[in-house]
This record gives C-alpha cells, structure tokens and sequence, in this order.
C-alpha cells in the first residue's frame, strides 16, 4: 500500500475558506468531548446551575488554551488536546472529600508531568513505538471507544427509544458514508461538520419538544468563570496517589497519540516534538488544576480526521483554538452546546473511528509485511482491549482504586500488551 499522501502538508497554510472549514470542523470534533466530560464532573462537583455553567466555560478555556499553544508551541502537529477521561477514575476516589483535594492533586500531577517531560525522559521512549505499536494505538483507540458510542446511541432519552436511536444512527451513518462519495473539495472536507448539523436538524424535526434552549438570566459575554474559580490548596494523600497512577496512563496515551500522527505523517525531529507536546501537557494539566477542571491528554482520533480530509496542516487548528476561546466567553453558546442529542454524537464519532481503523492499517500494512506472528502481535492486544472495555461497572469496581486507571483502561491495556510482545516476547516476524 502506498504511502500517506497529504493535500496539505504539516506547516503549509490552506486557502482562507478551507482553512475555516478545517478549522469548523475541528471545533465540531472536540466540542462534544468537552461537553460529555465537562458535564459528567460539573454534575459531579458542583449543585448550581451557575456553577455547573462556569465548570463549562472553564473546560472550554483551558482547553482552548491548551490547543493553542500545542500547536504553536509544543508538539506543532494537527493533533487536538481535550479533557482526559483517564481521569475520571481517579476523580471518582475523592469524591468522598473535598473537590478542591482533587483539583489539588490534578495541578500537582501535571507539574511533575512537566518536569519529568521537559528534561527529555519521555523521548527515551520513541523507540518503543515501532509499526506494529503504532498501528495497534491507532485501532486501539477506535476499538475501545465502542462502549462509550454503544451507550451515546442506544440510551433512551424521553420519547425517543433505544430501537428509534439505532435506526437514527445506522440512517446517518449511511448519509454520511454516501455524502463521502458524492461530495468532493471543501465540502467532503467538513463532513463532521454538515453531519452534526443535518443530524441534529432531522432529531429534533421529529422530537421538536426536546429542543430548550434556556437563557434567560445569562449575560452574552461573560468572563465571571475567573471570579468563580477560587483554588484553594488541600492536599490529600489517598487522592494523589490514585491521580499520579492516572496520570501514567495519561502519559501512555498522550505519548501514543503523538506518535501515532508522527508514524502517519512521519515530521522532522520527532523526538523533539514528543518532549514540548508532552511538556506543554503537563503545563495545561497544571492550569486545569488552578482553575478547578478536569486534566487534559492529546487525543489519537486526530488521524481519523486527517486520512480522509488529505489535510496535515497544524494551522488548521488555529481556528478551532480561537472558536473555543470565543465559546468560553459565552455562557449561551455554552447552554446551546448542551442540546446536541446524544446519538448524533455517537453517530458522527463512529464514522470517525472508522477512519481511525483506515488509518491504523495503512500504517500497520504500508510499513512492514505482515507474517502470522505480527498478526499475534497485533491481534492479541485488540483482544484484550475490547476484553477490557466491555468488563461490567460491578468487575472494575472490585479492582484496587490504585489500579483501576490501568486494569480498567482497554486502551491502556491493549498498549501495554503490544509493548511487552513486541519488545519483552518478541514475537514478531523478523522483517
């Protein structure tokens, strides 16, 4: 299979509208992460509305932030940064005590995160990531996602059934699969985009009842998420701990995620990059921790994205950055966000991580020839992976809390295996 070819290269700039319609549909990418997540820990640690409001508006900044100076700074590749959801488990151990404990240790982490990155002990790992690593990270990440998809599509919400929102999806997901055929240009290349749109339009043409965009009382600009944050240092043991284990995990998936771009579109000094992107990691998951959300990792969907657009250009994201930096001065842009249905979400991020599997096997094919034990290599960790992800609440909530971020993780499961076939075992094919 031929190599990855790109329309737009890593540091070329494309035309003024398509690098908007990039851009777009980036911002239409991470917003439905920082909205599931955000929403998830606003509901968790705060009871008021305007608190919950301001948790957003906050996720929304530093996120922005965050994508912004990794991709001016840090590791400068078309790789999106948004909120870790490793970290919830971690999280979820000192919800018994004071939410500032958590936010305490989340700023402490991502220091040390920082420290360990900027002395270049995480380029010492490159090596490790051979082909088959990096093509199992890349269809890891789409494997493991499926509970999480599985459950944006099927739960019922109010009159729509859990059969109506299959259907809804497999019909959208057929638009979209034909849409890649038909459309061509700028259009093809914002298709998360126009899907987003057009699901969202056909959900609630036939469920208009569920769309309350409430408000009333909020300020069109509004930067009162900053006299809100109040960090307040409260060091607790127990919770540090179960963080810093979270954070290793935290550590193999960002390191994955960027090296699975690097192997697919192979930039210059690659080790140099995986020391700033991992560096300004940890400075983003410092700020997170000051301002009171939840810790941030650079996401592996980002190949999904770049195989099917043509599209490498990291000043594509740019837009996406500033978009979110408006948004997050935008209480009511916030409160509309919140009403995209869940199965367009779904939907749209399953026809994403099936480009994710394109990606990872032009990677896993295109580099090597692949023998019966590569494929052991390659298929025992998806194996355990999918294993891992589909265990029951009750089985993980039985693991040690200090070991639930790991055993509980198909993903980060999955990655250790590969790592230790390939490198302990050495099981693989000699090319």
């Amino acid at each position: 299979m031929a190599r990855f070819v790109c329309k737009y290269k890593l540091d070329e700039v494309p035309p003024p509208l398509e690098l908007f319609l990039f851009g777009l549909q980036w911002l239409a990418i991470l917003i439905p992460s920082i909205v599931i997540i955000g929403k998830v820990l606003a509901g968790f640690h705060h009871q008021g509305a305007a608190e919950q409001l301001s948790y957003m508006q906050k996720a929304f900044f530093v996120t922005a932030l965050a994508l912004l100076g990794q991709v001016l700074w840090g590791h400068r590749l078309p790789l999106i940064i948004g909120p870790a959801s490793v970290l919830l488990v971690g999280m979820a151990s000192g919800s018994q005590g004071e939410p500032k404990a958590v936010y305490t240790s989340i700023m402490i982490c991502g220091i040390l995160y920082f420290l360990l990155a900027a002395t270049g002990f995480f380029g010492y790992l490159i090596r490790l990531f051979t082909p088959r690593v990096i093509a199992v990270i890349l269809v890891l990440i789409a494997l493991t996602m499926s509970p999480i998809i599985m459950n944006l599509i099927i739960t019922p919400v109010l009159q729509a059934s859990a059969l109506f929102n299959l259907f809804f999806a497999l019909a959208l997901l057929l638009c979209i699969f034909v849409s890649t055929r038909l459309l061509s240009g700028v259009w093809k290349s914002a298709l998360v985009v126009w899907a987003t749109l057009a699901g969202c339009l056909a959900y609630y043409i036939f469920f208009p009842e569920q769309f309350r965009w409430e408000t009333g009382g909020l300020d069109y600009i509004s930067a009162s998420f900053f006299s809100l944050s109040g960090y307040n240092f409260a060091l607790d043991l127990p919770v540090l701990l179960s963080l810093l284990v979270c954070f290793l995990a935290l550590a193999i998936n960002d390191l994955g995620s960027i090296q699975s771009v690097c192997g697919l579109i192979e930039p210059e000094r690659m080790e140099q990059r995986i020391t700033r992107g991992l560096s300004a990691t940890g400075l983003s998951n410092g700020l997170a921790g000051m301002l009171g959300v939840v810790g941030l990792v650079n996401y592996s969907l980002s190949p999904g994205v770049i195989v099917p657009t043509s599209c490498a250009s990291r000043y594509t994201l740019v837009p996406a950055g500033l978009g979110l930096l408006v948004i997050s001065f935008c209480p009511p842009v916030v409160a509309l966000f919140d009403l995209i249905p869940r199965v367009v979400i779904g939907s749209v991020l399953l026809y994403i991580m099936s480009s994710q599997i394109a990606a990872g096997l032009m990677v896993a094919f295109s580099s090597i020839k692949i023998g019966f034990n590569d494929g052991l290599v390659i298929g025992l960790p998806f194996m355990l992976g999918i294993l891992v992800s589909f265990l029951p609440a009750e089985v993980t909530g039985s693991f040690p809390i200090f070991i639930r971020p790991l055993l509980g993780n198909g993903f980060v499961v999955g990655v250790l295996a590969v790592l230790f076939l390939e490198h302990v075992v050495r099981l693989a094919d000699v090319s």
